[in-house]
């Protein structure tokens, strides 16, 4: 197949869903002379901060001299992103390859088990797994796990180290309508005697954490217990055992990232004390302040200002509201909102009328894309507005502050028409 043709194939595989459950991946990766034994692997897992976890990792080994595979979801603007070496995504060939490789395999498996079909995420993982564990081997590898943790297509490898970066509603159709529902799943990727960094705010939820690092004798290094974070406006210093550094000032603005971030440092350096890697400190503090990362309070225009954010729950758009309360306070902010079916968007748009003068709401060509009506009816803004034509709205627009948040497949749209629209 061709890139186009393989591109073609596995969004192809979308129309099957979601199936949770691992015995599909486990039957392709052992017929793939299972390569994702034979890659140094770390796992990001959490409701929200993954991405951003990932990518002050994968900066940080960078400055150090590694070099580190990635895989995140979903992408932003090319495909490729989602599995990339040193940040680049692979060359579309690559894509190819991989695609030819998993094709007959997976279609073996539907052909000789009754497991069915894959899904388009089993599919991506499996390439992603072939890559880094057969074909193109690099010093690390950063894992984001995709829905869920204990049976998400991504926990099928035993990683030098765990990050868990926060415990919040979200997916509860599949993953259960409670936190301790959710931090069940999520501990799911707790591994025999594996170290996990992990941040989880509701005291119920840590207990239980605990309890089962207990049982997997694994070391366990929490925020606000063994990482302390000391914020102080833009900069905020980092204690952890014997380090301690001091005046960090991220560009990726927000208590959440600093807290993303403070996650990272401490990963990294427990792989150094445990002998696994060599840490230049101020390399790798210099590279997490200078990390950015797609679609997360990311400016694409600096007038009039438009700002793109992916926040799609109800805590990642506290964290957003409260990043923009505290950087943006006096701008009149017009908010442009889509989401996503499935989500509980009224606390989420309730949230974002706080710092709102005006609201306007749109629909974007997605599968799961929630109606223009159906958002237009949760959000009670006495300024809203529906935007049929968001891409006319965004060219057009004239005020002071764009905020456009929702969805990361929304802010993908975006991005996608905002570079053409730059461009032209």
């Amino acid at each position: 197949m061709n890139y186009q043709e393989s591109l073609n194939w596995i969004h192809d595989q979308l129309k099957f869903g979601i199936k949770p459950g691992l015995e599909r991946m486990h039957w392709m990766l052992d017929r793939l002379d299972s390569p994702e034994e034979k890659i140094n692997g770390i796992h990001v897992v959490g409701t929200n901060g993954k991405g951003s976890t990932l990518n002050y990792m994968r900066s940080a080994l960078n400055a150090n001299g590694y070099t580190v595979g990635t895989f995140t979801s979903p992408y932003i603007e090319v495909f490729n992103e989602r599995i990339a070496v040193d940040g680049n995504p692979v060359p579309d060939e690559v894509i190819a390859e991989l695609a030819t490789i998993v094709r007959p395999v997976s279609e073996m498996m539907e052909a000789e088990t009754d497991f069915g079909k894959a899904t388009e995420f089993e599919i991506i993982t499996t390439m992603m797994f072939v890559y880094f564990g057969r074909i193109s081997p690099v010093d690390f590898v950063v894992v984001e796990a995709g829905l869920g943790a204990t049976y998400d297509s991504t926990n099928v490898f035993d990683p030098v180290m765990t990050l868990l970066t926060s415990i919040g509603l979200d997916h509860i159709e599949i993953l259960g309508n409670s936190l301790i529902d959710i931090t069940k799943d999520k501990s799911g990727v707790i591994k025999e005697g594996v170290p996990l960094i992990y941040n989880v705010a509701d005291e119920h939820s840590r207990e239980y954490v605990h309890k089962v690092l207990e049982e997997k004798k694994a070391k366990g290094v929490e925020l606000d217990r063994d990482i302390m974070i000391f914020h102080r406006s833009d900069e905020f210093d980092f204690e952890y055992g014997a380090y301690d550094f001091e005046n960090i000032q991220l560009k990726m603005i927000g208590a959440h990232q600093r807290e993303n971030a403070a996650l990272a440092m401490a990963a990294l350096l427990e792989l150094k004390d445990s002998g696994r890697l060599t840490l230049n400190l101020n390399k790798m503090v210099d590279a997490m302040e200078e990390t950015v990362w797609g679609g997360r309070i990311e400016v694409l225009q600096e007038s009039p200002l438009i700002i793109a954010d992916g926040a799609h729950n109800n805590e990642a758009v506290e964290a957003l509201a409260a990043a923009m309360e505290e950087h943006y306070s006096g701008r009149k902010i017009t908010v442009l909102f889509s989401a996503v079916k499935g989500k509980p968007i009224a606390p989420m748009v309730d949230r974002l009328n706080d710092i709102a003068d005006e609201f306007k709401v749109t629909e974007f060509e997605f599968f799961k894309s929630r109606p223009l009506d159906d958002i237009y009816e949760a959000v009670s803004h006495p300024r809203k507005e529906k935007v049929p034509d968001y891409e006319k709205f965004i060219a057009d627009f004239d005020g002071d502050l764009l905020l456009i948040t929702g969805s990361l497949y929304f802010i993908s749209n975006v991005k996608q028409f905002f570079s053409g629209h730059q461009g032209s």
